[in-house]
């Protein structure tokens, strides 16, 4: 496929000179091995391609939401879908120290803070095809006054644990007053990121009409869904397994909100919607419409509860959403389908670049983070229209595909003469296969 045409919608957006070097690093990243660095880009691109080629685009200012959008909506939109926004941030190790927004972020993978960057994405997904696309992308960079807070806590937090925290009296203190829970201080992580989203929807406008957003346990407090409410999307994350809900009250008191407190244990039968036993593992599922004290309106509580049959062991995940119609299946799946969105980082550091470039200024590191996620959007493409053919195909069978393309390309420049079309396809055919893991695959056209 040509990849100048599939970036010509861009031109309202980037410059002719910025499209046609794009779709030569697209080409090279296409077909490339090794690590992904402006070095190792050059040395796969093109006629036009050079390294100082490839470090001008790297200087280039470049609006990466509009060109997220821009592409998803002429060649991923799927109009019989419903889309759902989700969110995460994804920590890329670093050494040294001039990078951009270097410092130390939590890791779920080292189980540890390690020094190195952060970004925060949003995607959509695709409910139908089960599938995640990168729109946006945000290196996160904490200010003085974001360390100095974070430090702050944290020796509050041991000083506390080393004398003990006194036990207060019990009830409510002496002069403590209500409080709307719904007006509430944002914190500058969640001012970032409603700023993200409100952007995107500005962008997106009419086009899809969202109504949820899916973000990770995290956000599973009533800050985080404010910041979401006032964006005018309904959240939907988890709890944690110890918090504390309540049954809306249904007596005649009107001063009172809360009811009995959930035992989770001894859920009573009415709220349970299903029950499945697979494998000795007895899974049940309840939905209520509980109230949290520290929310500011009822939630819509999904609460899976799993018992091992043979040693009576069990334990719980508490979904919920602030959408109280939403039912209990769509509140799991919506929230199962935002780890669609770790694929996409995973596929951005394997296979293009997230992990590998070695830029260290903000607009490099920039445009490296916002290339490599933009690039998990277009191998998307590639392999849809690679997938008539086969259902299997993965992004190591496209990549032997372009790196067959290019060594016959590069072979027939050194020949006298072009070969006769038969044997030209079969050659095409047969180098483009070197490599691949599933087949067939349909071959690129020859120049």
């Amino acid at each position: 496929m040509d990849i100048l045409a599939l970036l010509q919608h861009l031109n309202p957006v980037l410059a002719k000179t910025t499209i046609r070097q794009m779709s030569l690093i697209i080409y090279a990243l296409l077909a490339m091995t090794g690590r992904v660095t402006m070095l190792g880009i050059s040395r796969w691109t093109d006629k036009g391609g050079s390294y100082r080629t490839v470090q001008r685009f790297f200087q280039t200012s470049i609006p990466w939401a509009q060109v997220f959008w821009s592409f998803f909506h002429t060649h991923l939109e799927q109009s019989e879908t419903v889309y759902v926004l989700a969110g995460d941030e994804c920590v890329v190790t670093k050494s040294g120290k001039q990078t951009h927004g270097l410092d130390r972020f939590f890791s779920s993978l080292f189980g540890k803070p390690v020094p190195g960057i952060a970004l925060f994405a949003l995607s959509l997904i695709d409910t139908k095809a089960r599938r995640s696309y990168p729109v946006t992308a945000e290196q996160v960079v904490r200010s003085e006054e974001e360390k100095a807070v974070a430090k702050e806590k944290r020796q509050q937090r041991q000083t506390q644990n080393k004398q003990g925290e006194a036990k207060r009296k019990p009830g409510r203190p002496k002069g403590s007053k209500n409080r709307n829970k719904a007006d509430v201080c944002l914190t500058p992580e969640l001012l970032r990121i409603q700023e993200m989203i409100k952007q995107f929807l500005l962008l997106a406008g009419q086009a899809i009409p969202l109504v949820y957003i899916a973000l990770d346990g995290h956000f599973g407090n009533n800050n985080a869904l404010q910041m979401v409410l006032q964006c005018g999307l309904h959240l939907v994350s988890k709890l944690r397994c110890d918090s504390a809900l309540y049954f809306a009250y249904e007596g005649s008191d009107k001063r009172r909100k809360y009811g009995d407190k959930i035992d989770y244990a001894n859920i009573p039968a009415k709220y349970l919607k299903e029950t499945t036993i697979e494998d000795d593992i007895r899974t049940d599922i309840y939905q209520i419409a509980a109230r949290h004290k520290e929310f500011a309106q009822p939630l819509n509580v999904v609460i899976i509860v799993k018992t091992n049959l043979k040693t009576g062991a069990w334990a719980h995940v508490i979904l919920f959403s602030s959408d109280l119609d939403l039912a209990w299946e769509k509140v799991i799946d919506y929230y199962r389908l935002r780890f669609q969105i770790e694929f996409n980082f995973r596929d951005a550091k394997q296979y293009w670049g997230l992990e590998d470039f070695m830029n260290v200024k903000e607009m490099p590191v920039t445009n490296a983070i916002n290339l490599s996620l933009f690039m998990v959007n277009v191998s998307q493409l590639l392999l849809r229209n690679l997938r008539h053919e086969n259902s299997n195909v993965n992004v190591l069978d496209l990549k032997a595909l372009y790196r067959g393309h290019k060594y016959v390309v590069e072979t027939i420049k050194l020949l006298p003469e072009k070969p006769d079309p038969i044997l030209l396809s079969t050659i095409f055919e047969r180098i483009s296969g070197l490599g691949r893991i599933h087949n067939p695959l349909p071959s690129l056209n020859s120049p």
